[in-house]
């Protein structure tokens, strides 16, 4: 097995040339990854179903082990995405903008990759499909270091990128992953500030804070979603069932599922009990504030129990969601911005001012209005993938597609010009 260090070396190189790549060639090497994953299927699956097996035995949750599941579809999936990425738009040489000064000059920015990219990750095998795309796409190396619940799907999904790029005459070096679950290993991949130019953690609060607290590059350190929706005074009834339904229900295990309703207190009595037989159904446990909980209960058909105060703070990732009742806009404000963590917010209301206040004063990645928080994607906002969803506020926020994982430098042209 390699070591970290000559993973970053072996990056390093590779990085310089694949900065000198065609686009062309680097969409075609994207073409052959989505092949290959299909005409891989058996061998993928079967190192999943160890993942899976593994998982189940040591007692994962449901959340984490839906996480790991690769099925024929989610491969097909898979491949379908990466040719998207193929399909967009290269990011690299792209000139950004060019003026012409009083001298003549001609000076203007260029989009060039960041070099080396290091990605920790946790559960879902699928991101070492979507970031080695994106990555590739736009001219970056990628060293990825995958959770060990996922460890024999994410070393396969990678065995078959490498191939495919180094058919396709991209260095196989560009897309590389630790061979290892040793855990020591992290903390030599924060420390490898020589070849990686920048660090992004994709998971849990934990692995976030100890990403922050320990790498020596620059990183990407927020994407914890505590996710709210607001239910206004004003909303359309059937609007707001549907989308805290789907917000909350389609995928739970995900950082953009919603975790909190607020409900404002004049549509509570109407909206509530419509919410929560449609959540019922689907078997989400509320927790409830005193209000709702004596606007709802008891009911045997559906899981009803008394909030606590930690609730209001956790990311849930499973089919459970906390339910507040609020009296004002600017009571749901002021919870989103005590317990919220800036990743994706929404409001259903028809009332435009009211709108238009919360998506002024709401501090979040991305504010929807009449949506469902599980938008907040780098696929449905039309960048094909993401690297990470950021909840910083510097050099990227939200999803991070090719353009949020470039840089530029400034290129200056002239003839013959010298400063006085």
């Amino acid at each position: 097995m390699n070591t970290i260090e000559d993973l970053g070396k072996a990056a390093k190189s590779s990085a310089r040339k694949l900065a000198a790549s065609s686009g062309a060639d680097r969409k075609s090497a994207i073409y052959n990854i989505a092949k290959a994953l299909i005409d891989s299927e058996e061998e993928i699956i079967a190192e999943n179903a160890k993942d899976v097996s593994n998982g189940k035995d040591k007692g994962l949750s449901d959340a984490m082990v839906d996480r790991l599941i690769i099925t024929p579809q989610s491969l097909r999936t898979m491949s379908s995405d990466t040719l998207k990425v193929a399909d967009l738009d290269d990011p690299v040489g792209e000139m950004i903008e060019m003026k012409t000064m009083e001298n003549g000059l001609q000076v203007g920015r260029k989009r060039v990759p960041l070099g080396v990219i290091g990605v920790i990750y946790e559960s879902r095998p699928n991101v070492t499909v979507d970031i080695s795309a994106l990555c590739l796409k736009s001219g970056n190396a990628v060293i990825l270091r995958g959770g060990s619940e996922a460890f024999h799907s994410n070393q396969v999904l990678a065995r078959v990128i490498r191939t495919a790029i180094s058919e396709i005459n991209i260095p196989e070096d560009s897309v590389q992953i630790v061979e290892s679950a040793e855990r020591s290993l992290v903390s030599e991949m924060l420390k490898l500030d020589e070849y990686i130019d920048l660090m992004v953690p994709r998971g849990g609060q934990e692995l976030v804070n100890m990403v922050a607290a320990e790498s020596t590059m620059p990183s990407i350190t927020g994407g914890v979603g505590v996710c709210h929706t607001y239910v206004d005074g004003e909303a359309s009834l059937d609007m707001a069932v549907a989308i805290v339904d789907n917000a909350k229900v389609q995928r739970p295990s995900v950082c953009n599922a919603l975790d909190t309703v607020l409900v404002h207190s004049s549509l509570a009595p109407d909206y509530l009990p419509r919410m929560a037989e449609r959540l019922g159904v689907a078997g989400v446990e509320l927790r409830c504030d005193t209000r709702a909980l004596s606007m709802l209960g008891p009911r045997e058909d559906i899981k009803l129990i008394p909030a606590e105060d930690e609730d209001w703070d956790t990311e849930h990732l499973s089919l459970v969601a906390g339910v507040k009742i609020v009296d004002s806009v600017d009571e749901a404000i002021n919870h989103i911005e005590n317990h919220g963590t800036g990743h994706s917010e929404a409001i259903v209301t028809e009332n435009y001012s009211t709108a238009d206040r919360f998506v002024r004063e709401v501090d979040a990645s991305a504010v929807m209005v009449n949506a469902s928080t599980r938008f907040n994607d780098g696929g449905q906002f039309g960048l094909g993938a993401e690297v990470a969803i950021s909840t910083n506020k510097m050099h990227a926020r939200g999803p991070m597609g090719l353009k949020e994982i470039t840089s530029y430098k400034w290129v200056v042209l002239g003839n013959g010009q010298v400063r006085q």
